[in-house]
């Protein structure tokens, strides 16, 4: 059964009518500058992500670093959960520009690595946009069923979306990358996702903004079919794209559903 609940986040729509609402605005749907795109991947390493009960794998999207999760990751650090993410490398050795496919092949090598290296046994997946669909392709096709708790997307087109033809234009239809044709809608890497079954036991909650103007919101709808029984959609209001990973309402609501996906007896507090 897909759940889906209505809920008003706490973001504000800034209407640009200065240079500073300007800003605000394509902050919310784009990303900071500074903190996302002139810092990189460039974090605080930590280790000890393996020693919590309850473990959270970031995934960021399209044309992103992982810095975008510096909010998000403080807030579940201070919740009790252990983090990691990855480098996802890409255009300039930065952005995330590699194909979902790619990506999810590559994150599989890596995970199985850490965790011999580490003992971690099962995690959380958080995805902003595309990386809801690396997580969707990691654990329908290189055996993360057995290894993920719970996935929650934020802002993910699980059909694609039309603004992906923003990308390939900006991405020399292609030159630069491929990826933006596998987010468009009826790509067959999105018909292959969606044509994939999702494993019935791993709780997947769809958080997504109906003023998201990267992703709409009717593209990161979930919709089960036949035996996909863990499905949940929570829509939000007022909240950009990117917005979506730092806003504390939205957070709330994630937490919540990690810990719906979390085993009984070792939540975080």
């Amino acid at each position: 059964m897909c759940l889906s609940t209505v809920i008003r986040g706490t973001g504000v729509v800034n209407t640009p009518t200065s240079p500073r609402r300007l800003y605000r605005a394509l902050r919310d749907q784009l990303g900071s500058l500074r903190r996302v795109y002139a810092r990189g991947n460039r974090v605080v390493r930590r280790d000890d992500f393996a020693q919590h009960p309850e473990t959270v794998l970031l995934l960021h999207g399209f044309f992103q670093t992982r810095n975008v999760w510096e909010i998000m990751e403080d807030r579940l650090r201070y919740d009790g959960f252990g983090v990691f993410s990855f480098d996802l490398g890409g255009l300039f050795g930065t952005l995330n520009t590699a194909r979902p496919g790619d990506l999810a092949a590559m994150i599989a090598e890596k995970i199985e690595r850490i965790c011999n290296r580490s003992g971690l046994q099962k995690f959380h997946i958080v995805g902003h946009s595309k990386g809801g669909l690396i997580a969707r392709e990691y654990v329908q096709r290189h055996g993360g069923d057995k290894r993920v708790k719970s996935i929650v997307t934020l802002g993910t087109p699980h059909h694609g979306t039309p603004t992906a033809a923003v990308a390939v234009a900006l991405m020399g239809a292609g030159l630069l990358s491929r990826s933006p044709f596998d987010l468009l809608p009826d790509s067959a890497f999105v018909r292959r996702v969606r044509s994939d079954k999702f494993p019935a036991h791993i709780p997947i909650t769809s958080i997504y903004s109906r003023h998201d103007l990267v992703c709409p919101w009717w593209a990161s709808v979930l919709i089960p079919r036949a035996g996909e029984t863990s499905m949940q959609n929570i829509p939000v209001e007022g909240i950009g794209h990117t917005a979506l990973t730092w806003d504390p309402g939205v957070y709330v609501l994630i937490r919540r559903a990690l810990l719906r996906g979390a085993s009984p007896v070792e939540s975080p507090r």
